[in-house]
């Protein structure tokens, strides 16, 4: 069992770090918000720290789950950040959805310091995390993701080397891509359904079965007719991504159409008041009928 510190209890890392003391691992937690931390640590055995380089001070692995680059830095960086007390040798793993931009920055700074960095991206949402079933998107050295690999099976169902530092956040903004064409996929099928007088419910049924299948018509499709999507990944989490997409799309020449529309779609169901909503909620601007 290892010493591990978890910087960052959301949604997503609060159940991580979890499943990392509930597999008895030693581990000290960090979180902007203390009372976030000290409730965590009531209902697992464990640690708090008051600044992520006092959580950080004795630990092999470091892993981390916050917001945006912006958090990142945050966290990382100055006199109270991880990066000042990690100790030699260690393994910082950063579970943000980022850029690869700053990934390459903060390998670079922690090589610099003696300690290595894997950028390690998740799917599968906040269910995935709370039932440690996360697909993970790993970029870094090899010899270092094999020492980390043990400790991601945690609450990981799949992890996978995706190349050097900044790959795995690269391939999470793939993943972002196709999920934003599949939902407004669904979408557009789910009124079209109803619109030809059809049952939804019985026409997805029969085509997640053939070559239509995907998670998100599967897993989504009945909160969708039911206009049920106070759940899942946010809207505003989903623009804040496509973002990213977009920024690394300029640099690497990508040509994006459909993205950039669902993104357009995104921001008028944020305008409904959906800032919250499951990504889902795309159906929202189309007329269903009942």
């Amino acid at each position: 069992m290892a010493r591990i510190a978890f910087i960052g209890l959301g949604a997503m890392g609060y159940p991580m770090a979890g499943h990392l003391a509930s597999s008895g691992h030693e581990v000290t937690v960090y979180n902007r918000t203390q009372a976030t931390a000290e409730k965590w640590v009531q209902e697992y055995s464990g640690r708090f720290a008051t600044a992520p380089a006092a959580a950080v001070e004795q630990a092999e692995f470091v892993m981390c789950c916050v917001g945006n680059d912006d958090d990142l830095r945050a966290v990382t960086l100055g006199p109270e950040g991880a990066f000042a007390a990690m100790v030699k040798d260690s393994v910082f793993v950063d579970h943000t959805t980022a850029s690869a931009q700053i990934a390459r920055e903060l390998a670079e700074e922690a090589s610099r310091r003696g300690f290595a960095f894997l950028d390690a991206p998740v799917s599968g949402g906040q269910a995935g995390a709370q039932n440690g079933v996360l697909t993970i998107m790993v970029g870094g050295e090899p010899d270092v993701y094999a020492r980390v690999g043990p400790v991601l099976q945690s609450y990981a169902q799949m992890h996978r080397l995706m190349g050097g530092v900044g790959s795995g956040q690269l391939t999470k903004m793939v993943n972002q891509i196709c999920i934003g064409g599949l939902l407004q996929g669904v979408s557009e099928a789910l009124h079209f359904a109803q619109s030809a007088g059809l049952d939804a419910e019985a026409a997805m049924s029969v085509i997640s079965k053939g070559a239509a299948q995907s998670w998100q018509l599967e897993n989504r499709y009945k909160t969708m007719l039911a206009g049920e999507f106070d759940f899942g990944f946010a809207v505003e989490w989903m623009r804040k991504d496509f973002s990213i997409v977009f920024d690394e799309a300029r640099r690497n020449g990508a040509v994006l159409p459909v993205t950039a529309l669902v993104d357009q779609f995104y921001a008028e169901v944020e305008v409904m008041g959906g800032k919250r909503w499951d990504t889902s909620s795309l159906i929202a601007r189309l007329p269903v009928k009942k």
